[in-house]
């Protein structure tokens, strides 16, 4: 946002320089971005004068050079050789004298002054013409001053040039008030007041007001007062198009707009003066003499001012005549209803629309534009009509124009202001230093909010709707803050805390956990958007589209719901960089996702429907271990991701025998398992089916791991560390090869071998399996481990024996083994 100083000292009285004032701004939340001098006038006409023209005479060597004395109000007369036809004695003009430095036709060339002989006749300066000094762009001779100018005056002095300076403030999106030169000027005068300060916003007078005719009437009608609350319009007649006037170019040349004609240049003034986006239509093109604000029909053609076409959509508010749409509400008008060169009546509309529907339609269509800038945010809703009433008197003014009709003002549902509670207490809580009350409520009333009532140190406060984010005691608290000064809250020199205990089991402990375990194992961790396409999840049932949550103003189709799984976030990571040839990869993410399930909403609490859940996704692809010179490369596998699960679990002390594990039934995966511990399921771990794959451009096999990290911190609450004495005997080892069927698993094995001996038996591991023809059909082979131990003696081989008799005769009885010789 652009705000010229004299512009701003237009609506308050204050003789703090610009750079003061910049400051100021930035110290109450207006950041300064940028800061230039501008000179109206290229140069600032320094060195230039009025001038008397004393004498003039032929030059002796030329048949149209003049040989001139002219007084400067210095002590002798100026000789200066000119060639214009009009130079004449007596004549008061500009003279540029030696030193000064002009830059004709207002261009970045410098033209300097210099003591010069012309034709063999000293010459001591330039009487200018309009070009010559770049005010204008007339040549036919040089400029003829009034008889009372007074010689010697300064020509910024005479001409009234002033410099302005441009101040840009980076506007938050919260702050749409501040959008405009009275806006800022409201800030200002709200920091002025709190110092004890008089200070006061003076908005352009409009009380002369008042419909000259009502010639041109022109009916109203509004069919969606959802996103058109307020609509105001007004006619005025006869206008003569033309260049405003050299006041309002150089405001809207320091705003960053170029001028265009006089009626363009009045709205686009009084946008940048209130803030209140204004449309003028030609009224003659507006059929039937109505206005109507609706919607149409889905697929409607309309061409705008940039002379594109664009297909509307039913969620499209438009400006219509009564036969066809004129202007996109809010955000750009059409090719064929707006301000020509041939126009002389116009329809002013001055309009509240719904920031919502504003900020949808131009997403949709791609569009930003000023006025779109300040609906999308929110303006104030009660300056329409006097938005309208300043543009018709200007229009009035500077085009010749009449007003004929009254204020049209449709408005069912005025906005009131906003009313809250704020506590005196809590904003002392919340700045973080005590502020006097006197100054609170000093600047309170400078910000324009009303004191309703009080009572015990809390006031009952109305906001005016124009500040649209004060909505909150924070809010205010906020307000007051910036206008006391962040830089009047002292840093203190020492912090006065409490330890605190984190909770047990600790989520963040163990992410840091988890992340040092896997980055130390080679694995790299992404982080992406929680926004996601709802695409994705058509046609699944594992994670139903229905589930998702969906947002009410997308920023773009591909980023229109909540995610419901980490997977679809992986799987654009590994795309990314396989494209890229870099496809071995490892990496785990840590994020939220999130559900809607209509059946828990209720009337009492609608936000029941919706949940979400912290996970883990870890996945491997490609190569696992890197060809080397004493090594083959070997590729990732589903046992090479399940290697991985298993040590993080063991890391957090979860015994992985107690995992209940089930083949795993969902459309993500086309081979994978389910472990659950307690009845909750833990994690799913499989190789991603092709199909989702595809939705994503993926090639190359992947193994992905997705942890429910909630229920893994839940299942550690209990886990208890414990450290024992190491055994002074030795653990003995014995193997044992079984033939069992291809339906007995591991984990039933191992069950069976710590039911037949708890005592002695420290553990039992797989270390091969095998399955050929070698074998009857339906068997496989399984080699197991086992470690014995006694805490108390040396094993001798008789109890061994025993151990692994019973162990044998454990694994025939219950699971149907052989020992294999």
């Amino acid at each position: 946002m652009n705000i010229s100083y004299n512009w701003l000292k237009r609506y308050i009285a204050t003789d703090l320089p610009a750079e003061k004032i910049a400051e100021i701004l930035t110290d109450i939340g207006l950041e300064v971005e940028g800061f230039e001098k501008i000179e109206t006038v290229k140069g600032g006409l320094r060195g230039v004068v009025v001038g008397e023209v004393v004498t003039c005479a032929d030059h002796p060597d030329s048949d149209h050079l003049h040989v001139t004395a002219v007084d400067v109000g210095a002590a002798e007369p100026l000789q200066i050789v000119c060639g214009a036809a009009n130079c004449r004695a007596g004549l008061k003009v500009l003279c540029a004298t030696v030193g000064a430095v002009l830059y004709p036709d207002g261009g970045d060339e410098e033209f300097k002054i210099k003591r010069s002989k012309i034709r063999g006749v000293e010459s001591l300066g330039m009487l200018c013409a309009e070009d010559e000094l770049g005010i204008g762009s007339s040549h036919d001779g040089i400029m003829e001053l009034p008889a009372d100018a007074p010689v010697g005056m300064e020509a910024r002095e005479y001409l009234h040039v002033e410099d302005d300076y441009l101040i840009e403030i980076g506007l938050t999106p919260n702050r749409v008030d501040a959008a405009s030169h009275i806006g800022v000027a409201r800030d200002l005068a709200a920091y002025l007041k709190s110092r004890g300060e008089n200070a006061e916003v003076k908005l352009p007078d409009v009380s002369a007001f008042a419909p000259d005719n009502h010639d041109l009437e022109v009916a109203v009608r509004v069919e969606n007062p959802e996103a058109a609350p307020r609509y105001a319009g007004v006619t005025v007649t006869g206008c003569k198009i033309g260049p405003s006037p050299e006041w309002m170019q150089n405001c809207l040349r320091a705003a960053g707009i170029n001028p265009k004609n006089n009626l363009v240049d009045i709205t686009n003034f009084v946008l940048f003066e209130l803030g209140q986006p204004l449309h003028a239509f030609d009224a003659s093109k507006i059929e039937g003499r109505e206005v109507v604000v609706r919607t149409c029909p889905e697929g409607t053609p309309f061409v705008t001012l940039d002379g594109v076409e664009r297909k509307l959509t039913d969620k499209d508010l438009m400006i219509c005549s009564a036969e066809r749409p004129m202007c996109i509400a809010g955000v750009f008008g059409g090719l064929d209803s707006g301000v020509s060169d041939t126009t002389t009546d116009v329809f002013i509309e001055s309009a509240y629309f719904n920031p919502v529907w504003v900020r949808k339609t131009a997403k949709r269509f791609g569009l930003n534009t000023d006025a779109s800038f300040r609906f999308e945010r929110g303006i104030d809703p009660n300056m329409q009509v006097y938005a309208a009433k300043r543009a018709a008197l200007l229009m009035k003014e500077l085009a010749g124009g009449t007003i004929s009709s009254d204020i049209t003002d449709i408005c069912p549902e005025p906005v009131g202001d906003f009313v809250f509670d704020l506590s005196l207490a809590r904003v002392d809580a919340l700045i973080g230093k005590p502020i006097p009350e006197a100054t609170v409520r000093t600047i309170i009333a400078a910000l324009e909010v009303k004191i309703l009532a009080e009572r015990d140190g809390v006031l009952t406060v109305a906001v005016p709707p124009y500040r649209v984010d004060v909505q909150r005691e924070a809010d205010l608290i906020e307000d007051i803050l910036r206008i006391y000064g962040y830089n009047n809250v002292e840093i203190p020199m020492q912090v006065r805390s409490t330890l605190s205990y984190a909770p047990k089991p600790d989520r963040n402990r163990l992410m840091n956990l988890a992340a040092d375990f896997l980055t130390a194992n080679g694995f790299t961790e992404i982080m992406s958007n929680s926004l996601t396409k709802a695409a994705y999840y058509e046609g699944l049932t594992s994670c139903p589209a229905e589930r998702c949550v969906r947002i009410l103003n997308p920023l773009s189709a591909d980023l229109n719901v909540m995610r419901q799984t980490l997977l679809f976030n992986m799987l654009e990571a590994v795309g990314l960089n396989a494209n890229r040839r870099n496809g071995d990869l490892c990496l785990y993410e840590f994020g939220n996702c999130y559900f809607y399930d209509e059946s828990k909403r209720t009337e009492e609490n609608r936000l029941a429907a919706y949940s979400e859940e912290y996970r883990l996704a870890i996945a491997v692809t490609g190569v696992s271990t890197p060809q080397s010179w004493n090594a083959k490369p070997v590729k990732a596998s589903f046992f090479t991701l399940r290697a991985v699960a298993e040590k993080l679990l063991r890391r957090f002390g979860i015994d992985i025998y107690a995992l209940k594990t089930e083949t795993l039934e969902s459309d993500l995966f086309s081979e994978g398992l389910s472990l659950s511990l307690g009845g909750k399921e833990l994690l799913q771990i499989g190789s991603v089916a092709p199909a989702i794959r595809r939705r994503t451009d993926v090639k190359q096999d992947v193994y992905y791991l997705e942890m429910n990290f909630d229920a893994l911190v839940k299942s550690t609450k209990k886990l208890k560390i414990a450290a024992g004495e190491l055994s002074k005997f030795p653990e003995v080892r014995r193997d044992l090869a079984l033939l069992v069927d291809k339906s007995v698993t591991f984990s039933s094995l191992r069950d069976a071998a710590f039911a037949a001996e708890r005592k002695l038996l420290k553990s039992v591991s797989l270390f091969d399996v095998y399955e050929g023809d070698k074998l009857p059909e339906g068997k496989k082979s399984y080699a197991l481990s086992f470690i014995l131990e006694d805490k108390t003696r040396t094993l001798d081989e008789r109890t061994i024996e025993r151990v692994m008799s019973n162990l044998t005769r454990q694994f025939e009885q219950k699971c149907g083994a052989q020992v294999r010789a």
